[in-house]
């Protein structure tokens, strides 16, 4: 798997050290049984807020949290719980009442045999499949998902804006990701989009350094990797899906939620996108912010606060 969550555990190695920026002390996994029967039980009138155990899930988890808070709602928040067997078991038991999560990989969890790559495609997949006691609701625009990245300049020079406009010039291109991105991508790239590369370079988590450095042309960057703003790189779009959708998505209890915790989640969803979450990851891994103070900026910016 990339990631424990989802695609997240991409996010560049200085981006790890920094899961504690949500707040909060003590270990949410040893709390969370104590107040399920109380604050964190279905009905109760308290919204328990989760996150797993990575940054921009933290993030997220503030934005929603500052969200509800803002329209009155009761909020507990329980940031970097860990991983998505424990908070898949909390959320459906309403130990958690809302988790941000990322709709191709919960996918992947719940039906290991999925072919869904779309949004669209996943989220009616969601719908059939999660159990009764679960809900998604709508899919922001933003999303935590491979990428085929190229440098401005190589964009300009071959007028690349599609995954699709590199089968023309593909063939003089290097290009890196992780040491299994070869064996999984090469014939799909081929099938879908007519691409056979010059080479293929194993660069893991140095792809997008290697791609500022010329030493391949092409790399798979996660979308909400900072290198991608700070470097002024661009992500070529994907039209034929040939990466499942990751679109940041709310997670929620049905039994723990009213229509003022829906409407507000989904407000955020309406306004979010993977362009301002890269900045708002950015400002945690290289500016050094606070995740609550970058969360409560962005939702005072798009008045959902």
């Amino acid at each position: 798997m990339r990631r424990i969550f989802g695609t997240a555990a991409a996010i560049t190695s200085v981006l790890l050290a920094l899961t504690a920026c949500g707040g909060g002390g003590g270990n949410p996994l040893t709390t969370t049984s104590a107040t399920q029967g109380a604050t964190g039980s279905p009905g109760s009138g308290t919204v328990v807020v989760g996150s797993a155990n990575f940054p921009e899930n933290v993030l997220l988890a503030s934005i929603y949290a500052q969200a509800l808070k803002a329209k009155g709602v009761q909020v507990e928040e329980k940031p970097n719980i860990g991983s998505r067997e424990v908070l898949y078991d909390q959320i459906k038991s309403g130990g958690l009442s809302v988790l941000p999560e990322y709709n191709g990989a919960l996918l992947a969890y719940v039906d290991k045999q999925t072919k869904a790559a779309s949004t669209e495609d996943v989220n009616a997949e969601l719908k059939s499949k999660l159990p009764a006691e679960l809900q998604i609701l709508d899919s922001s625009k933003a999303e935590d998902n491979d990428s085929l990245t190229v440098t401005k300049e190589t964009a300009a020079k071959y007028s690349l804006t599609t995954i699709e406009d590199l089968a023309k010039v593909s063939k003089d291109l290097v290009v890196g990701g992780p040491p299994e991105f070869q064996q999984r991508r090469e014939q799909q790239f081929k099938d879908v989009y007519g691409l056979e590369f010059k080479e293929w370079k194993k660069t893991g988590d140095t792809t997008a350094d290697a791609i500022k450095d010329g030493t391949v042309q092409v790399g798979n960057v996660f979308t909400t990797d900072p290198k991608i703003l700070i470097n002024g790189m661009v992500s070529l779009q994907d039209p034929k899906s040939v990466f499942a959708a990751q679109n940041i998505t709310p997670l929620v209890n049905k039994a723990a939620v009213n229509e003022t915790v829906i409407s507000t989640l989904n407000a955020i969803s309406a306004k979010l996108t993977t362009e301002q979450l890269v900045e708002m990851m950015k400002k945690l891994s290289v500016d050094k912010e606070n995740a609550s103070t970058v969360a409560k900026n962005w939702l005072t910016a798009n008045g959902l606060a």
